[in-house]
């Protein structure tokens, strides 16, 4: 069974989002919704969209969109924007508490981002945001650069196709990673990146939790005298690259393994 994800291109119609010299969040929401919703429509993935044009819709009704699709992941699009221009730059994806799959898909996402050249604000908990709280599926809101900082706006034009392609890699290994975990043991063959191979289990635990600490899905396997640290599980050798750059940015000793 395919997996559904609702994409929510933010504001819209009479609600315009941030603004700048000109430039409206919405359109720059919309563009990069449909573009990641059709880089997911192309592997396989049952694509929702709460809007395709400009239009307005309420938090509320948004929400309410996803919850009757009953998806496995609520993903809205939006820019960022600060008091003064030029003031801040960087990505940051918001979720309604930092833990679960949200969270493991809201770092990959960032990761991937910062891979193009955007600094990585992390992940935050927003709870008071409506398309976060109401929304019943795991939910994220990718806020892709300040619309009011020239250099992230630069960037944004420069690698659209990229950024969607980095964010649709991001959710595609994410669902790669969860199918794996549900999934009984088969001859199947999944991509992991090794990062540790120890003799001593101590040496192997102490990586193991940093790992952890960090976000990033990591497990121990003992095997042929050696516990070995791993990272992801991941059908599409494109994701497992994914991963590795992260870790080797993270300052990992990295080996893509099966």
């Amino acid at each position: 069974m395919a997996y559904t994800i609702v994409i929510d291109a933010g504001h819209g119609g009479a609600d315009p989002g941030a603004t700048y010299q000109g430039r409206q969040e919405k359109d720059d929401n919309l563009s990069l919704a449909l573009a990641v919703g059709h880089i997911l429509e192309q592997n396989g993935i049952h694509v929702v969209y709460t809007r395709t044009t400009d239009i307005y819709q309420t938090p509320f009704e948004k929400a309410q969109i996803s919850n009757q699709e009953n998806p496995d992941f609520f993903i809205s699009f939006h820019r960022n924007s600060s008091e003064e221009p030029n003031q801040y730059s960087g990505v940051e994806t918001l979720v309604y508490d930092p833990s679960g799959e949200k969270l493991t898909m809201a770092q990959n996402i960032n990761g991937s981002l910062a891979d193009l050249g955007f600094k990585d604000l992390g992940v935050k908990a927003r709870p008071g945001l409506v398309v976060l709280r109401r929304t019943k599926a795991p939910a994220l809101l990718v806020e892709t650069g300040f619309l009011n900082t020239d250099a992230d706006n630069q960037l944004y034009d420069e690698k659209q196709a990229e950024i969607a392609r980095a964010i649709a890699d991001a959710i595609l290994g994410t669902l790669d990673q969860k199918k794996a975990e549900n999934q009984a043991p088969s001859s199947e063959t999944f991509y992991r990146v090794q990062t540790g191979l120890f003799r001593v289990r101590q040496n192997a635990d102490r990586l193991l939790y940093e790992l952890l600490d960090k976000g990033y899905p990591a497990f121990l396997l003992q095997e042929d005298g050696f516990f070995k640290v791993q990272v992801g599980a991941f059908r599409q050798l494109s994701n497992a690259i994914l991963m590795e750059r992260r870790l080797r940015r993270d300052g990992y000793a990295t080996l893509i393994t099966t």
